[in-house]
């Protein structure tokens, strides 16, 4: 695992962002985990969060696109710190974009979109914080291709909870992939974070212990991707 990964997996621990213990999920899903990127709300997580983004991005798909996509409202910042980031670790200068729930009828930015215009032929990047039904990407491609024939280069999230999709077998992640033709990529896998986790200490306390890697278990044995 890179270390990036690991100081990922770290630092959303510390930003109390992934919490483990008894939560239920929009799903009605009884998880042991529970991951709330709303939780980043400073300068310096925001910073850091914008280069995690920077370097999984380049290490999925390379830095050849032209716009950050994030889907409203949690991706907004997301594309914000990552366009940010882009510049600061790569020299790579990206605009971003993101959509609106609802589309402004007045002044000289109306429409769908706020922030860059996309133009045909361009290739963009989206960022998410977790996908769990692809719901918004099934919401906010028809406004990408709507607004221009642009090609979409990736779907980048932070955490692939590893958990069937609607379709029951894959991640909601691959669905989506299958669905839209795309790559689909994460900064961390739920394996990824076990791996770290389990029986190490962030800031002097055991994260995942005996009895909660026994609870994570469970669950993957319920929920877990089959594919």
């Amino acid at each position: 695992m890179k270390d990036y990964k690991r100081d990922f997996i770290e630092f959303m621990v510390q930003s109390d962002v992934l919490k483990f213990g008894d939560f239920t999920l929009k799903s009605g899903r009884k998880s042991p985990f529970f991951m709330n990127a709303g939780a980043y709300v400073t300068g310096q997580q925001l910073h850091r969060l914008g280069q995690f983004y920077a370097k999984a991005i380049h290490d999925s798909f390379g830095l050849d696109f032209d716009v950050v996509f994030g889907p409203a409202y949690k991706g907004i910042p997301l594309a914000v710190v990552t366009a940010i980031a882009l510049d600061e670790l790569y020299g790579k200068e990206v605009r971003y974009c993101a959509d609106r729930k609802e589309a402004k009828d007045h002044g000289a930015d109306k429409g769908n979109l706020l922030g860059a215009q996309l133009h045909d032929g361009e290739r963009v990047v989206i960022v998410e914080d977790v996908t769990t039904s692809g719901k918004s990407i099934d919401e906010t491609y028809p406004k990408l291709k709507a607004a221009a024939d642009v090609q979409v280069v990736g779907l980048m999230v932070s955490l692939n909870r590893q958990e069937v999709g609607k379709g029951g077998r894959m991640a909601a992640i691959d669905e989506i992939s299958q669905k839209y033709g795309f790559p689909t990529a994460s900064i961390v896998t739920m394996s990824e974070v076990t791996e770290a986790l389990y029986d190490h200490e962030v800031d002097g306390k055991v994260v995942i212990d005996d009895q909660t890697k026994a609870a994570i278990d469970a669950y993957y044995q319920l929920y877990g991707a089959k594919e």
